[in-house]
């Protein structure tokens, strides 16, 4: 078994990627070789004549890894839906064992890895494979990410759930704050329920900050908000 985290959210854009590009760059802070992976992307860009994900990119910034792209992140797809969507419109067969090769050859390179999912764990990868699947042969311990703003108690508890339904290893709860103003009762209160509701520990808050942002990439303010605000037990 792999140490590292499996990163899922309670939904998409809950900050799935800043998560995982922040504990990945804490890793390298504390001298840990440190692999990075999002097996599947969609909505990537054409980037010299291949497709590239902006979330791909920016763990790799983090980790500070020189693996190759195309191990990071083995799927890549243009359009912006489901991977079995994007992949059946565009004409594509998802190869998992693709996934599973490149995971492989990341663990034996790095002491610990952080994969970042795509969307929630029920996405489809495939017809009838999912992100849940995919975590599971992984077999990382996951850490959910979610909002802490209105429906978030029902969003998180459903995750938590299935997860523990499927036998994976919830780690923890990582509420980030994904909108400029969010209210602080409601912040508090959803948090205070989620973490008696679920019996799960709250790893960390992560604060709104313009600073936080995947595609201008700044290592100082990402380290000083993950180092102030994440359990410092995360790092195995």
């Amino acid at each position: 078994m792999a140490k590292g985290y499996f990163i899922t959210g309670t939904d998409t854009g809950v900050g799935k990627t800043l998560v995982a590009g922040g504990l990945a760059a804490l890793y390298k802070k504390q001298g840990i070789n440190v692999g990075v992976m999002k097996p599947v992307a969609t909505g990537c860009k054409r980037v010299n004549n291949r497709l590239e994900s902006d979330d791909a990119a920016f763990l790799k910034l983090s980790a500070e890894v020189e693996d190759e792209y195309e191990l990071i992140n083995p799927i890549s797809l243009e359009q912006p839906l489901a991977p079995s969507v994007a992949a059946r419109l565009s004409n594509t067969k998802i190869d998992t064992d693709k996934i599973n090769t490149a995971f492989d050859t990341l663990c034996e390179r790095h002491e610990s890895m952080i994969v970042e999912g795509i969307g929630g764990l029920l996405v489809p990868i495939d017809e009838y494979y999912f992100i849940v699947d995919l975590a599971s042969e992984m077999e990382l311990p996951l850490i959910i990410v979610c909002r802490p703003t209105l429906g978030t108690i029902n969003h998180t508890l459903l995750t938590a759930s299935y997860a523990r339904e499927h036998g994976l290893e919830v780690k923890g709860i990582i509420v980030n704050e994904s909108t400029e103003h969010c209210d602080a009762t409601l912040k508090k209160t959803n948090t205070d329920e989620i973490k008696r509701l679920t019996g799960l520990p709250i790893l960390g808050t992560i604060p709104f900050n313009k600073g936080l942002d995947i595609k201008n990439y700044n290592k100082e303010v990402l380290i000083k908000i993950f180092s102030d605000n994440i359990d410092k037990d995360i790092i195995i």
